[in-house]
């Protein structure tokens, strides 16, 4: 899944859409530790809740822009505020982690307005979750997927 993820980035870096350049940054726990006065284990806990967090909306977030490539293609008036609430919601948490290239994917977000940019924007945002916590993020799209089938 990792090696995936690292390909995506490339391709999402190649894409040009959004000028994102983030297939180098590596997280670490440091500034979270130090600035937070938190211990490293709860830091890590509270990423793992961060990456739970990106996976379960990424569906969201795809539902949003694809409403406001709908409305766009209709020539109605595009309303970005529930995807800004849900990119807010999330950046609140990639802030207080320190979590640099999340941070940096969300705050675009907030601002942007091309529709193919919000796309790669939400495939990276997932990539960089994977990054963070392969096993974690496996994980929660493993428990959707079979959820998806149950219901």
């Amino acid at each position: 899944m990792l090696k995936k993820a690292k390909r995506e980035c490339a391709e999402i870096m190649n894409a040009q859409h959004c000028g994102f350049n983030l297939c180098d940054y590596s997280y670490t726990t440091n500034e979270a530790i130090s600035e937070l006065g938190l211990d490293d284990e709860l830091v890590h806990q509270l990423v793992e809740d961060y990456v739970e967090q990106v996976i379960k909306t990424k569906q969201l977030f795809i539902y949003y822009i694809s409403q406001l490539q709908d409305a766009k293609q209709s020539n109605q008036k595009l309303d970005f505020i529930p995807l800004r609430e849900l990119a807010h919601k999330n950046l609140g948490v990639a802030r207080n982690l320190r979590i640099k290239d999340g941070q940096m994917i969300l705050e675009r977000m907030m601002k942007e307005e091309d529709i193919d940019c919000l796309f790669d924007c939400v495939k990276a945002l997932e990539v960089c979750a994977i990054r963070l916590k392969p096993e974690c993020a496996y994980d929660t799209m493993k428990l959707i997927k079979i959820k998806s089938t149950i219901f």
